[in-house]
């Protein structure tokens, strides 16, 4: 029994070495069990450009958890950075995306997902990268919403998707503003860094 123990143990030291050499090839650098846990899609990122149809399920799930990454992406940059606006004003907004889609689940008797989103966010260097973040984000939220509505939908999930499209699209205009300067706070403006990486 000993040596079968030994022998699982040796495939499990020798499995981990492995990923990490590979991936160090590929990326130029140490990759951790964290980092490769995140590589799954989560949020807007499930969407394949191939499909043309969701199930229900898949369209609250995907949207939520777009949601909640926003979310844990703005608190990151407002915590860790002192962000300022547009991200304090909008992070509210996202608690409001949220609180609406909530109950959709419990309706269509379907599960709500765990909150998984700081496993899927990483901190920037600088605040401009930090609102170019936010354009991209929102863009492909509301890629994310467009192709949702465009299926037949139950009218409580419609008006909660065309509510959160038409939000997401001020919080794209604003984000935009912030990059040419005008729509930026003090706090948190500027080539503001981040106190160290961080994820999770």
């Amino acid at each position: 029994m000993l040596k079968i123990s030994r022998f699982f143990e040796n495939s499990i030291v020798s499995t981990t070495l492995l990923t990490l050499v590979i991936g160090m090839l590929v990326v130029g650098g140490p990759v951790t069990l964290i980092q490769a846990a995140t590589e799954n899609p989560y949020g807007a990122q499930n969407l394949s450009p191939d499909q043309e149809s969701y199930t229900l399920e898949e369209m609250l799930t995907y949207a939520v958890q777009d949601e909640y990454k926003a979310r844990a992406e703005y608190e990151l940059i407002i915590e860790e950075m002192d962000g300022g606006r547009p991200f304090t004003n909008i992070i509210k907004s996202e608690e409001t995306h949220i609180s609406l889609l909530e109950p959709l689940f419990k309706t269509h008797g379907i599960e709500l997902p765990k909150d998984k989103a700081a496993e899927y966010v990483a901190l920037p260097d600088i605040i401009d990268e930090a609102l170019e973040i936010g354009v991209q984000a929102e863009i492909k939220n509301i890629d994310m919403y467009d192709r949702f509505l465009s299926q037949n939908l139950p009218e409580d999930v419609e008006n909660v998707f065309e509510r959160l499209k038409n939000s997401s699209q001020n919080h794209l205009e604003a984000f935009k503003r912030s990059i040419d300067g005008s729509g930026r706070s003090g706090r948190g403006s500027g080539q503001c860094q981040g106190r160290g990486k961080k994820q999770g």
